[in-house]
């Protein structure tokens, strides 16, 4: 069994993987051995002791917030809420569906870990959730698509090694790489009529990954009983306008053509600061934004349409700096 401390792992003062024409290579990457975030599984789900206080800062406080999912402990209690979530939502015929979460630690922000540590901290992750939700007889069935050829390689030599799930990319390398071009790949011809599954694995580092995904999801998803997870996707780039319009009209577009037909089945964003706090969301369950004091998570506001980050950081945690008073 592989083994990793992900707060061991050190962190860098400069965040270049940010950038949107930001290309990546595995040969600038520190390759770590290989890994686990030592996650149980089991036949039957696993109940967990609530980490929530029975209270609401927001809305009416006759309404109990919190009590049916708890925030996860560590990367095996999210990989068991994760693969529960994605076992409900196939139940209720969810097509297309996205999982996020931070790699660098449960309580980590973008920006927190070093680019290349990350996506090998998501591949991992991937392998992981795959292990647990993915029957054996779905196995050959799904495919995983890494963002470029060479992760792929990477992926089969290191930590997706003797797996039989079926491993794609999106795009490759073109002679103009270092300078963050990459070569577009007919969809189509990846596809083949036995997939069931396609899990898209962290397509965010070159801005034409998630404009293959689009491509991939109405060739072969929309019109047919496949299914699409994203995982850590980072959608909220493009959700918030971190890539200009203007500059990335495609990509701003996916805002009304793509991004809402994609359902959040599992979700974490950490806001840091004085008025810090958590978004989180365990499919089918709503929206809800948490603050930890004491030790516990707190749930100060939930709804069941996804708020944006901007709301949370500016009007629900700001509205609830005084709720510590209060308990």
């Amino acid at each position: 069994m592989w083994s990793m401390d992900i707060s061991a792992i050190s962190r860098v003062s400069s965040v270049t993987s940010s950038l949107p024409h930001q290309a990546k290579t595995r040969s600038s990457f520190c390759i770590p051995k290989p890994w686990s975030f030592n996650c149980k599984r089991s036949s039957a789900p696993q109940l967990y002791k609530s980490h929530f206080v029975t209270c609401s800062a927001l809305g009416d406080e006759n309404s109990p917030l919190g009590l049916d999912v708890p925030f996860p402990r560590d990367y095996s209690e999210l990989i068991e809420q994760a693969k529960e979530a994605a076992e409900l939502a196939f139940k209720d015929e969810k097509q297309l569906m996205e999982i996020e979460f931070p790699t660098a630690g449960l309580e980590s922000v973008p920006g927190d870990g070093e680019g290349g540590i990350e996506m090998t901290g998501s591949m991992q992750l991937i392998r992981e959730f795959c292990d647990s939700f993915v029957t054996s007889e779905k196995v050959t069935r799904t495919r995983i698509f890494f963002p470029e050829a060479k992760e792929v390689e990477f992926a089969r030599k290191s930590i997706f090694g003797g797996a039989s799930f079926k491993l794609d990319y999106l795009t490759k390398p073109s002679f103009f790489e270092d300078f963050g071009f990459f070569e577009k790949v007919k969809m189509s011809d990846r596809v083949k009529p036995e997939d069931e599954t396609f899990v898209v694995a962290y397509p965010y580092f070159n801005v034409n990954e998630m404009l293959v995904v689009e491509e991939l999801y109405k060739e072969a998803v929309e019109n047919n009983s496949r299914k699409m997870i994203i995982f850590n996707g980072e959608l909220d780039r493009i959700r918030s306008g971190y890539y200009p319009p203007f500059f990335y009209p495609k990509l701003g577009a996916l805002t009304k053509t793509f991004l809402p037909k994609i359902e959040t089945i599992y979700y974490i964003h950490n806001f840091k600061g004085r008025n810090g706090g958590t978004l989180f969301r365990c499919y089918p369950g709503p929206w809800k934004v948490l603050r930890q004091l004491n030790g516990k998570y707190v749930c100060l506001h939930q709804q069941e349409t996804m708020p944006s980050l901007k709301e949370v950081a500016l009007d629900i945690l700001t509205s609830t700096q005084s709720f510590k008073s209060l308990l």
